[in-house]
């Protein structure tokens, strides 16, 4: 058992402090939210570019913004169970740098299906002005990476309560992800970011393992 990481643990902290910060931030001027979203985290949520609410420090801020509590007790969570050892495996700067490319991964593949959907498949244009908040991108990044470095280690798994090697459960949590993204199911989850999360995680610690990293 891994204790907590000093990375993780202060990451731990800036997003449970930013979730009931935004508690406390008032309401908009012009009397309106989208989905109930208190104001605080529907400035600080990401909209797609051409949208008049984007801004862009929501690059960063998305990451630490969550819908409800059960958002950010399961994002939390899997920060808590994969974060601790990876970053004792990459050091603390390389991990934070690991979750932030991650992270900001899993925003570029959201946006460029985004684009996709609106160019090219006939999206309703207004799903531009649907926001997108949460750690999950980089979370999935952290269980790519600790598939990736740890494949053959057994994890208990909640929902089903059984143990099962990482590698088995990165590859067929991050099926049944891009199988919902591609079936539409779930429409307000960014399957697509979870999947890019993954996948950029994935990638960079192969590139590490291949190339090492100026990182220390």
């Amino acid at each position: 058992m891994f204790r907590i990481t000093d990375v993780v643990k202060h990451l731990l902290i800036i997003n449970v402090l930013m979730y009931f910060a935004t508690l406390l931030m008032g309401e908009p001027s012009w009397g309106a939210s989208i989905d109930n979203m208190e104001w605080g985290r529907y400035q600080l949520a990401i909209f797609y570019p051409t949208s008049p609410f984007f801004q862009p420090y929501q690059i960063v801020t998305h990451m630490f913004m969550h819908a409800d509590i059960t958002h950010l007790f399961f994002n939390m969570f899997g920060l808590f169970m994969f974060g601790p050892p990876l970053e004792a495996a990459l050091g603390p700067k390389r991990f934070l740098y690991f979750y932030f490319f991650t992270g900001f991964g899993a925003l570029a593949l959201h946006l460029f299906v985004k684009f996709i959907e609106l160019n090219y498949l006939g999206a309703d244009p207004i799903i531009i002005h649907y926001p997108a908040l949460g750690a999950s991108g980089a979370i999935f990044g952290l269980l790519a990476g600790f598939g990736t470095l740890f494949p053959n280690q057994v994890i208990q798994l909640l929902f089903p309560p059984i143990p099962m090697k990482a590698k088995y459960f990165v590859l067929i949590y991050g099926g049944i992800e891009l199988f919902m993204g591609f079936g539409g199911v779930g429409s307000g989850v960014a399957h697509f970011a979870h999947v890019g999360g993954a996948i950029f995680g994935f990638l960079l610690i192969l590139y590490w393992q291949r190339y090492g990293s100026r990182l220390l």
